[in-house]
């Protein structure tokens, strides 16, 4: 059985564990080295203490993925834009958590004041990610090409975007 639901504090040796599995094998990410459980603890209390969703999802009772956003950018006037972070467990690609995930995160991230969700998606070669984002309204608004060192060669970054909610259709506050 599939669920998605809120992360809670023992989800985070999964989470971390996923996370570092893309770490070490992906190109979804530019970080080089695992964060420690102890840095991805923090990191998951910094977007829930901002009010933003971190969700996971289950199969079968075990956590095979998750997904949050954070907010785009420090400054103020970036409040109602969040970029994404979706990972799986590659155990459990193709049988659809990716979409569920990411459409779970987009509605509750509305709920939260979002108005703007941006993907910084590594690797214009990530089809998964890219074709995820797209099956859920996001469009490509840009490519960073070559901005990313890994696995010994240069990586682009996909930008896509999606509002959410109103968007820019109305004043925020």
């Amino acid at each position: 059985m599939n669920s998605i639901r809120s992360s809670q504090d023992a989800d985070l040796p999964a989470i971390a564990a996923i996370y570092a599995h893309h770490v070490r094998h992906g190109t979804g990410t530019f970080e080089i080295d695992p964060p420690s459980l102890a840095d991805m603890m923090a990191r998951r209390a910094e977007v829930l203490a901002r009010g933003l969703p971190w969700l996971v999802a289950e199969l079968d009772g075990r956590v095979v993925g998750y997904a949050y956003c954070n907010w785009f950018k420090p400054r103020p006037a970036y409040r109602f834009s969040a970029e994404d972070s979706i990972y799986l467990d590659p155990a459990a690609h193709g049988r659809g958590l990716g979409r569920a995930l990411l459409a779970a995160l987009l509605e509750q991230a509305q709920a939260a004041g979002v108005r703007k969700m941006i993907a910084v998606i590594g690797d214009s070669a990530n089809a998964g990610s890219i074709g995820v984002h797209q099956a859920l309204g996001f469009a490509q608004v840009g490519v960073l090409a070559s901005c990313g060192w890994k696995f010994g060669r240069w990586l682009d970054v996909v930008l896509m975007d999606k509002a959410l909610g109103d968007g820019d259709r109305s004043p925020a506050e």
